[in-house]
């Protein structure tokens, strides 16, 4: 079995695990963007992961396991690095326009020649801070980015008022929940199983408040 074969048989079995049901043609461009992050790190350092079966699991199964929280039609991936979760997530809905957005300028010249080489119509990488982005956006995903109070603190205000805030975590951050700021509210924390991770994952779903 070739290399590329074992990594998609891993692939295939985490996403039949997450019980997601992808475009026919999800696998091979998840597995393109896996070599292509892999061909790249060797000179540009942009994940400390190096091995290419724990990138598919700690990158492309890890990003997955979101995708059933994932609403709306457009979606910001803030200090997205190499393209996590938003990548993986434009994969899987093509439909969906998606901003990355990154300060680092080596990861954002590789999320553009990932957008070119993979052709991801609906979606643009920005070099930017957060807190210098504009627009609105139905979802915002953010994944170990910064602590709620800070992420919120930073790009609240790209968040459509019924939007759907997705904060991706390892352990439930409970002692974070106590700074989310006004304005904003805790709507649900789900424990994520990662196929093949043995690890804590969760995810905090946050909104508006009504007040």
């Amino acid at each position: 079995m070739t290399a590329r074969a074992t990594l998609q048989q891993r692939l295939e079995q985490g996403i039949a695990a997450l019980g997601l049901a992808l475009p026919a043609d999800a696998v091979e461009r998840l597995l393109d963007y896996q070599v292509l992050l892999e061909r790249w790190n060797a000179a540009y350092n942009l994940t400390a992961i190096r091995d290419p079966a724990e990138m598919v699991t700690r990158h492309l199964l890890d990003s997955l396991a979101i995708l059933p929280y994932v609403r709306g039609g457009t979606l910001a991936d803030l200090g997205t690095g190499p393209g996590l979760p938003g990548i993986p997530l434009a994969i899987a809905a093509p439909e969906r326009q998606i901003l990355l957005v990154d300060s680092n300028g080596k990861k954002v010249r590789f999320l553009r020649e990932a957008i070119r080489a993979l052709k991801l119509d609906g979606v643009r990488a920005v070099q930017s801070r957060v807190e210098e982005v504009e627009g609105a956006f139905d979802c915002i995903t953010a994944r170990a980015f910064a602590s709620l109070a800070d992420m919120l603190g930073w790009g609240g205000h790209l968040l459509a008022p019924d939007g759907t805030w997705l904060a991706m975590k390892g352990k439930a951050p409970d002692e974070e929940l106590p700074g989310v700021p006004p304005g904003f509210a805790v709507r649900g924390i789900h424990a994520l199983a990662v196929p093949g991770l043995d690890a804590e994952r969760s995810l905090v779903v946050l909104g508006r408040s009504a007040s």
